[in-house]
């Protein structure tokens, strides 16, 4: 491989990877803390820049910050199970819903809708799979009733949920502020 096949890093990256390093020592968020912005960080990355060199990358992050958040900063390793693993094809759900989402113009009422709904349904199908997975083969739930399981979606999706479309919203936001801010002007 030569210099010229080496994918280039691009600021967008570097700023959603940022992102994803200052709240994921955090799931829930606190008075002190922001909520983890993970998914929102998967989506944009699917929706601006593709590529599977960043998925990679942004996979091996999310590890890497589980790994030190436990090991180093004395987070809570409750979440840490055989139902670990199933956090890619979580992260992979809203990778592939930002890049559905590529093909939506944002400029018109129709592409923003097609791209909140896209979101609504890849940040749903995050939360079934990693609450699933987590709920069936975690060993956390002795008795794993039904009952159990909707209580657990009544208590997280909605914050889950809440909290990713906010993340989209601001980031999205921010860039098309700092686009704006750096188009040349133009004069008449």
């Amino acid at each position: 491989m030569n210099l010229k096949q080496i994918p280039a890093v691009k600021p967008a990256a570097i700023a959603l990877m940022l992102l994803m390093a200052v709240t994921r020592f955090h799931h829930f968020g606190t008075a002190f803390s922001l909520p983890d912005a993970s998914l929102a960080v998967f989506f944009l990355a699917g929706l601006w820049l593709g590529g599977r060199y960043l998925l990679i990358a942004l996979l091996l992050e999310a590890g890497l910050i589980d790994y030190l958040a436990i090991t180093q900063f004395g987070g809570s390793d409750f979440c840490i199970s055989s139902a670990y693993v199933f956090l890619i094809p979580t992260y992979a759900a809203m990778w592939l819903g930002g890049q559905w989402c590529a093909g939506f113009s944002p400029l018109t009422t129709a592409g923003l809708s097609r791209q909140f709904a896209a979101l609504l349904m890849a940040t749903t199908t995050a939360f079934l799979i990693s609450n699933g997975s987590f709920f069936l083969l975690s060993g956390r739930f002795a008795e794993g009733s039904w009952a159990q399981y909707i209580d657990g979606v009544a208590r997280y999706y909605p914050s889950y949920l809440l909290a990713t479309v906010i993340y989209v919203a601001v980031v999205s936001g921010l860039a098309v502020f700092v686009k704006m801010l750096s188009a040349p002007a133009y004069r008449a």
